[in-house]
This record gives structure tokens, sequence and C-alpha cells, in this order.
């Protein structure tokens, strides 16, 4: 019989975890019988997530990616239960906004930046050293299809998500010989709050990308990074990409005039 891992054995950080595929992926380790650490921005969600999952199973962290200060403290505060983390998951993230560059909030492209680079890698970063202490773990990060394939208004978010396939990736040949596996999940279309986060709150808009179609949804990404990190010790999935059967590739946009 093939072995796959114990989640029973795993303690899992995750950020962004009060909806979408962090929310999902804290369910799915929990029922597996992991200890969660849930990290996030709206503590009321966190706390709702606790009663959920029971505090046993689910430890909470209200706090900004963004805020090194926070997050150091943080990982310095972790209950013994909690302490010995072995799975990260930096899944904290955004898009704001689908206009074009030139007309773009600057403040938009700030806010992705900080939150989608500078959060992940402070989160990778600081909790790196204490995986590679106790022998080994898992480091997974939220990608996206946008990281390889561009379209219209998605200039900053995109390669916010194609740092984050690189970082992963370089991230790979930095923890040789540490017994650290590393994974570049890359969702394309997913119904979750995604879009209403990145229309600000508009449900019309953020309805449209989803209207008469079948997309994925958050069980269905957190079932594939639980997947990966069960594995057996010996195997590393570098990338997963995963688009809804009812999204493809599109023709070369070529403008014409007149």
């Amino acid at each position: 019989m093939y072995q796959l891992l114990d989640p029973s054995t795993f303690v899992v950080f995750i950020t962004g975890a009060t909806s979408g595929f962090g929310a999902a992926a804290a369910r799915r380790y929990a029922e597996a019988g992991a200890k969660v650490i849930a990290t996030g921005r709206r503590e009321e969600r966190l706390v709702e997530l606790q009663l959920e999952l029971g505090a046993k199973n689910c430890h909470i962290i209200p706090l900004d990616v963004q805020d090194r200060a926070a997050m150091e403290q943080a990982i310095a505060d972790l209950p013994p239960p909690f302490a010995g983390v072995n799975i990260v998951l930096a899944n904290a993230g955004l898009a704001l906004g689908l206009q074009p560059a030139h007309e773009t909030d600057l403040g938009d492209w700030e806010t992705m930046i900080a939150t989608n680079i500078t959060g992940l890698v402070y989160t990778v970063r600081l909790l790196l050293p204490g995986m590679i202490d106790r022998g080994g773990g898992h480091v997974v990060t939220l990608g996206s299809v946008a990281g390889d394939y561009p379209y219209p208004g998605g200039s900053v978010y995109g390669a916010t998500k194609a740092f984050a396939k690189q970082f992963a990736l370089n991230l790979r040949s930095d923890v040789q010989g540490k017994n650290i596996r590393v994974t570049n999940i890359e969702p394309g279309l997913t119904e979750t709050e995604f879009s209403l986060v990145r229309f600000k709150g508009d449900e019309d808009k953020a309805a449209k990308p989803y209207a008469g179609t079948k997309a994925m949804n958050a069980d269905d990404i957190a079932e594939s990074i639980f997947w990966t990190t069960t594995l057996p010790a010996h195997v590393n999935v570098n990338r997963l990409q995963l688009m809804a059967t009812t999204q493809a590739f599109g023709p070369f946009d070529i403008y014409r005039e007149g």
C-alpha cells in the first residue's frame, strides 16, 4: 500500500485563514487531525473558525502579514502544542482593481505588493529556520495562473504571482538537503471572495467572472494543497496549476486600426 504522510503529525501555519483558500485549508487539515494556526486580519472570523474547529485543534492569531513585528511576535509566542510548525501555507493575498495600468489606483498596487510579496517573504523567512532546526517541513505558497498568463488589468497582480512562483522555485534550491519541500499552488478561475475584494464590495461586478460557468471553489484548492503535503516525504510537487474545466486559453489579442 502506498504510504501517505499522517496528517495528525502536522502543525500547519496558515496566513489569510479568514476566508477562501485559507479557511477551507484550515478545515481540511483540522478534519484530518492536524493542529492549525489560523492567522488573518478579521478577528471575528478567526474566532468563528476556532469555535468551529475547537481550541484544541485551532490556535488563532489576528494579524496582518505586512506587519513584520507582529509576525515575529506571533511566532515567538506560539503555545507549545502549536510551536512545532512543519507546514507553512503562505496563502494571504489579494487582487485590487482591474483598470489598465495608466488608470489604476497606485495605492492598490502598493497594497498588492505589500501583501502578496512582502507578507509572503515575511511568513516564509520567519518560519523556515524553525522547520530546518526541527528536521524538515513543507512550504506552500499561493500563486495563480496569472503568474504565467497575462490579462488586461492584471499587471501588478500577475507580477506578484510570478514572484511567488519564482520565489518558491528558488527556495527549493536554497533548502536542498534540509528536508524541506516547497510547492507553489497556481489556481485559475475559483469562486471565493476574491472578486468581491478585487471590486471593493461591488457584488454585481464580483459575480460577472463566474456568470454562466462552473468555477472551482475553495474546497477544490484546499484539497489540492492537502494532497501535496500528504505525499511521501521523498516526493516534492514543485508547481501545481489548476483550472476549471470551463476555463482555457484564448487567442492572441491583436489590435487593428480602423
